[in-house]
């Protein structure tokens, strides 16, 4: 019911109202069974989250976070030398958990682009991005590639303006026993495309092929099943997907 009546409103208007109620929140769910490794607090429980059928605890109530993000975050702490080294990053649709984060890291360079969000540095359009070949360490672009029908093109952007030897994680939403992707452009409702694809604003189901279309623009993939490495129990106690897989991507 909570969710169906968020759908009611623009993106920007919740993303604006979620700072006003977030402490109340946090005070609601306090405990000690779930950790959220983006701010280290415990909670009770969290809360609630998905578009049709909700997953339970999935919505960190401190950071606003789902479990990709806290996977991402706990990839990019142990894995990468994001925390550590002198990088110039962009961010696309940069999330609520992470946009104020890492723009405090005193070794970012931290560029956030969206063409609808209110909390960008720079409204940018994914098919034309206004920045210059070869300008960026990292690129981080989650959760954008399936509302975009030349995903192709978008991928070409991200390409052109990373440096040789950079590195991105581009999460979209994949359906791991689905070997072909799945999109159909003459699905326009957003009934239809909710039936189809999920939510209302996706215009395909990534499938394993993804890394293929990644590779056909340039890029070197690889598949992170990064919960094989945290394990069992650190996956229940952080509430993280056992099935979500880091698309990690470098360009040569």
């Amino acid at each position: 019911m909570i969710q169906k009546l968020l759908n009611l409103f623009p993106r920007p208007f919740l993303i604006k109202l979620s700072y006003v109620l977030r402490p109340l929140v946090v005070w609601f769910y306090r405990g000690n069974n779930l950790i959220d490794p983006i701010d280290g607090k415990s909670y009770r429980k969290f809360l609630p989250y998905g578009y049709g059928k909700q997953r339970q605890n999935a919505l960190s109530p401190g950071t606003l976070s789902l479990e990709r993000h806290r996977l991402m975050w706990l990839f990019l702490q142990n894995e990468t030398n994001f925390f550590k080294d002198d990088l110039k990053v962009l961010h696309i649709a940069p999330e609520q958990c992470f946009i104020d984060r890492f723009k405090n890291l005193n070794n970012l360079t931290y560029v956030t682009a969206d063409l609808y969000s209110p909390i960008v540095d720079v409204k940018a359009d994914i098919l034309d991005l206004p920045f210059s070949d070869n300008e960026f360490d990292v690129v981080i672009c989650n959760h954008v590639l399936e509302h975009i029908e030349d995903d192709k093109k978008a991928m070409s952007e991200l390409y052109r303006v990373m440096k040789k030897g950079s590195w991105g994680i581009f999460q979209v939403p994949m359906k791991n026993n689905l070997g072909k992707t799945y999109e159909d452009f003459s699905i326009t409702s957003p009934e239809e495309r909710k039936k189809h694809f999920g939510q209302y604003d996706h215009v395909r189901w990534y499938g394993m092929d993804y890394f293929k279309r990644l590779e056909d623009v340039g890029f070197t993939t690889y598949p992170v099943k990064y919960y094989n490495k945290i394990g069992k129990e650190k996956t229940e106690l952080y509430a993280l997907s056992s099935t979500e897989i880091l698309p990690y991507v470098e360009k040569g």
